[in-house]
């Protein structure tokens, strides 16, 4: 619809239209002055109607339809001096026509004037509170008075400082969420002195302490392992292998044959040769699972000259289905182990079901997961110092020590018998958000074309089937599947939660996995509003760490151990094999004692849409709710890896 004269009396007009239809009216006395009446015009308040269409109440900028250009027209004064007919009065009226319109005139100009400098004032207070926005990010509570506001203000400066010198250059990034991240800086700054909220470091203990370990029972004859032998090379990462090296302990017992000493593949993403003797006590593993199936350390001489690969021996991943149950075994793989004697698994991810299963095999599982594979003493020797770092002078060993660094345990507990200071308590983080992850979600993280393209010929060279997926098929974009939950949380995002949960910036929080996409950059609102933030190659020394570097999978049983025996854990991606494989740890040792934090990644999705509007408070209790939510103390479900969840009758046993 097209409006004649002024165009804010179009602003007018739909508000009033719109009161009229919500039937608001206001009786109240007219707001007259030329500040309301810019506000009214520009940003089309809510003011009735019946206020805004009084006439003469507001000066107006430029002509308006409701009101003529000149308020004396020469018609008027024509027809109020028509009965004088006198040259006096034609001139009397002609100079009192003159002072008239030239005291319209003063009075026109200085309400034209008064117009222009509070419209001038008004941008001037809009473009500083867009400038404060901007760089702080912060609302009105900010300005609250005391050390909480010197404190709040010297966090967020130092942010944006960081900020502005990673920024420098390039575009604004939407991942960062500057504002969310200011008003996060404010919160802990105005909170540290404030208790945490009860729950932060617990678990619901009495239905989660009902569980308890059971899995080193067992009532079952071993097998001889008389119907061949059965070789695997597991890939993957550290956790990967472990997965895969408990699959293959079940698998031989199912064949009745004898288990060669799980290897390794060398992986161009993980470029490590560690095999299983530089990552596990080999003895060890061999002589626990002994009442179970027959393990050796190589294949006996006379079959290690054979082309697996020509006889038929050799079995990857593509030959098996994924979680393949074990009558698949039964029916095609026993019968290559009869007739060749030997059967090489190449790869084995993930290729043994959880349901159906015996539950001598499920026993047998965890049996090897959480007894069987004990760390080489030089891995648990620097684990136990670590974690002798991260709880400052701690006068007592954790409760998992003792099954994630053995005999060192006692070591830590005798030095510092002597020392007396409080426990000290410690988060760990698990960040997945090394490339690979990052690279093989086919999300997006705000570095526009340049991180697509890096991103992309990383892709190309480390995951050729997911590059041709991408040009045959058209898969969910970066934002259906962010919103499905199904992209890793970024730093950003992982600072924000727990700022939310309560945890304040005196919490010490050791990071796993240091190989952060992004490099330090992203670490930023991490080391920011967290200063006690450190990961392994902050607490050992280049000496200490030295035996270990250019290994990741041993880097990675460090991590491993500082997860698993932290106060408390939290994930980022429920999809990881560490998360997953410490969390269920956890579970089995931690006697209801050790929660883990695992948020439902949709759910903060859709939290993190609205980080340009949300306020703090709100924002607070949404992701509390969210995350509460995953602690509930629960049996595995069906299907689901007893690895991570290993309340079940065959792992663990109920005592209520």
């Amino acid at each position: 619809m097209a409006f004649s004269g002024d165009p804010s009396n179009a602003v007018q007009d739909e508000q009033g239209r719109r009161d009229d239809e919500d039937g608001v009216s206001d009786q109240s006395e007219p707001n007259t002055s030329p500040w309301s009446s810019f506000i009214n015009t520009r940003l089309g308040s809510n003011t009735p109607r019946s206020r805004q269409s009084s006439p003469g109440h507001s000066p107006r900028i430029g002509p308006s339809r409701f009101s003529s250009s000149d308020r004396f027209s020469d018609s008027q004064y024509e027809t109020s001096f028509s009965g004088l007919g006198s040259l006096w009065g034609r001139k009397q009226h002609l100079k009192a026509k003159q002072r008239a319109n030239r005291k319209f005139g003063k009075k026109r100009l200085k309400g034209l004037v008064a117009v222009i400098v509070l419209l001038s004032l008004f941008l001037l207070f809009n473009w500083i509170m867009l400038s404060r926005l901007q760089d702080h990010g912060v609302d009105s509570r900010a300005k609250s008075a005391g050390n909480s506001t010197s404190s709040s203000a010297s966090v967020s400066i130092s942010i944006r400082k960081e900020w502005r010198k990673f920024n420098k250059g390039r575009k604004p990034q939407k991942g960062n969420y500057g504002r969310m991240l200011a008003m996060a800086a404010h919160a802990l700054a105005e909170g540290q002195n404030k208790a945490e909220p009860k729950d932060l470091w617990q678990e619901p203990f009495v239905p989660a302490s009902s569980w308890k370990p059971c899995a080193d029972q067992h009532s079952w004859e071993p097998n001889e392992g008389k119907n061949g032998y059965v070789l695997v090379t597991a890939n993957g990462g550290m956790n990967q292998q472990r997965v895969a090296v408990c699959n293959a302990v079940v698998v031989a017992h199912l064949l009745n044959s004898t288990l060669v000493v799980p290897k390794f593949l060398y992986s161009s993403v993980w470029r490590d040769v560690s095999q299983f003797s530089d990552i596990y006590q080999e003895d060890y593993f061999i002589n626990y699972l002994t009442p179970d199936i027959r393990i050796v350390k190589e294949l006996p001489v006379e079959l290690r000259s054979l082309d697996l690969k020509a006889i038929g021996s050799l079995v990857t991943d593509e030959d098996i289905p994924k979680e393949a149950k074990p009558s698949f075994y039964l029916k095609y793989i026993l019968p290559i182990l009869l007739k060749n004697g030997v059967v090489h698994f190449l790869g084995f991810g993930n290729r043994l079901a959880f349901d159906p299963i015996p539950f001598h095999l499920q026993r047998l599982r965890c049996r090897c997961n959480f007894y069987a594979l004990q760390f080489v003493p030089k891995i648990q020797e620097t684990g136990a110092l670590l974690l002798q770092r991260l709880r400052q002078n701690e006068s007592y060993p954790g409760l998992l020590d003792h099954y994630l660094v053995g005999s060192y345990a006692k070591a830590i507990t005798k030095e510092n018998q002597s020392r007396r200071k409080k426990a000290s308590r410690y988060l760990a983080l698990h960040l997945r958000f090394e490339i690979d992850m990052v690279a093989h979600s086919l999300c997006e993280f705000g570095g526009g074309d340049e991180e697509r393209r890096e991103l992309q010929a990383y892709r190309e060279i480390h995951f050729p089937a997911l590059t041709l997926l991408l040009k045959t098929t058209k898969l969910p974009s970066p934002q259906a599947l962010r919103l499905e939950g199904l992209c890793p949380l970024t730093p950003e995002e992982a600072v924000l939660m727990l700022a939310a949960l309560g945890f304040n910036r005196k919490t010490s929080i050791f990071v796993a996995g240091s190989q952060i996409y992004g490099g330090r950059s992203r670490l930023i609102a991490l080391t920011s509003l967290y200063p006690k933030l450190v990961t392994k190659e902050n607490l050992l020394t280049s000496t200490e760490l030295e035996p270990f570097m250019n290994f990741s999978s041993q880097l990675a049983a460090l991590d491993f151990i500082g997860c698993t025996a932290a106060d408390a854990f939290a994930i980022t991606d429920s999809g990881s094999q560490l998360s997953s494989l410490v969390s269920g740890y956890r579970i089995y040792y931690g006697g209801g004692k050790m929660p883990t934090i695992r948020p439902n990644k949709r759910r903060l999705a859709s939290i993190f849409t609205k980080n340009h509007t949300i306020e703090w408070r709100v924002f607070e209790q949404r992701i509390r709710k969210a995350v509460r939510q995953t602690k509930h103390v629960q049996t595995r479900p069906k299907a689901r890896s007893v690895y991570r969840y290993p309340r079940c009758k065959e792992c663990m046993c109920r005592t209520d």
